[in-house]
């Protein structure tokens, strides 16, 4: 015979490892099934689009940085987008082939940081996230020789980026491609089999693709529940429509397949990397822009990028002054959070932060 219990209703946070960030989340509970879930967020609200709106164009970047500041690179080249377009700027060859480079390492460091947390959310202490991070340091000692920071790094500007990779930048990125293979097949080693994995993940925390879909969600979280949708492909930006890559999907839209396709991007940005290596030419990283930037009065415009968590837009309207009139940023973190109550009721405590960690957002561009 059962036994009856009454709802319980439980705050768990404002802090979690794997929000990067504070989030709470009220939950309520029969026993230990969650039957409802209310996520909480806005205490690390910093105003980031009304700072915009009193900031130079080129000031605003920095700005970017702070959103998403485990995926600092596709947070400037959204902005960057956006403000070419509102100044019909054309950005030079070389240019567009240094920011997709970038990008790409960016991808692959900000993927590293999901897999190595939500293995630190199943249990594992320390080790599997200390080999993410592993490489993700030689990741961000390329930042470093790019423009001498590693995590908010301004590197992409108005027009190209801030400056050539120096000459030593190119053997140190060969070395980096050379033991990526080996990195990759350490990871599908050690966890695409792995018992404990399958067990928490395979079949937990389902998002089935109708519900991706009617909520927004985009990036791994949709690829995951099995569309192909992928900005780079669907919306060529940079030169993104001069390199091959595939778009990894999921079949169930579980915990696992949202830890495959990060994965299987990871390998893909890897290529994409290397295609820039072979056809990059000399020429200008910049076009010549006025030092302080003053798009028409009335322009508008959207930019939009593949970050790594998903879309990230941002729209800017111009009143003819040196600052936007207004900056509204479409952050991936902040729409993907939308599908958590559906992929938690009728699960247990264990598994939600599992699942919490599979979903990978980061509270900076939540609370932005």
């Amino acid at each position: 015979m059962p036994i009856r219990t009454e709802p319980v209703t439980v705050n768990i946070g404002p802090q979690h490892p794997s929000t990067h960030g504070v989030l709470r989340l009220r939950v309520t509970f029969d026993g230990e099934v969650i039957v409802d879930v209310e996520p909480i967020f806005g205490y690390l609200h910093r105003g980031s689009e009304k700072l915009a709106e009193e900031r130079n164009y080129v000031q605003v970047l920095t700005l970017t940085d702070r959103l998403d500041y485990v995926a600092s690179m596709t947070n400037n080249q959204a902005y960057c987008l956006a403000v070419e377009k509102l100044m019909g700027v054309e950005v030079p060859l070389r240019g567009q082939y240094l920011r997709v480079l970038a990008a790409e390492l960016q991808r692959v460091a900000s993927h590293l940081v999901a897999v190595g947390f939500l293995l630190q959310d199943l249990g594992a202490l320390a080790t599997p996230l200390m080999y993410c991070f592993r490489f993700r340091e030689k990741i961000l000692d390329l930042f470093e020789m790019l423009c001498g920071a590693r995590i908010t790094v301004s590197y992409m500007r108005p027009g190209g980026v801030f400056a050539d990779a120096p000459p030593d930048f190119w053997p140190a990125l060969d070395v980096l491609l050379a033991e990526a293979s080996e990195l990759v097949a350490e990871l599908e080693q050690l966890l695409m089999q792995n018992e404990i994995v399958l067990i928490r993940t395979k079949n937990v925390g389902v998002l089935p693709l109708e519900t991706a879909i009617a909520h927004s969600v985009s990036g791994p979280v949709l690829k995951a529940s099995g569309l192909a949708w992928d900005w780079r492909k669907m919306d060529p930006y940079d030169v993104y429509d001069r390199v091959r890559f595939d778009v990894p999907v999921g079949d169930r839209g579980d915990n696992y397949d949202r830890l495959r396709v990060r994965i299987e991007e990871v390998k893909q940005s890897l290529g994409i990397v290397s295609q820039c290596v072979e056809q990059i030419e000399p020429g200008p990283a910049r076009a010549e822009l006025p030092f302080v930037l003053r798009p028409p009065a009335g322009a508008e415009a959207y930019g939009r990028v593949e970050a790594p968590k998903g879309e990230l837009g941002f729209y800017l309207v111009s009143d003819g002054s040196i600052a936007p009139y207004r900056c509204k940023i479409r952050s991936p973190s902040l729409i993907n959070l939308t599908v958590l109550r559906e992929l938690l009721i009728g699960w247990k405590l264990a598994d939600m932060i599992v699942t919490l960690g599979s979903i990978d957002i980061n509270m900076g561009e939540v609370d932005r």
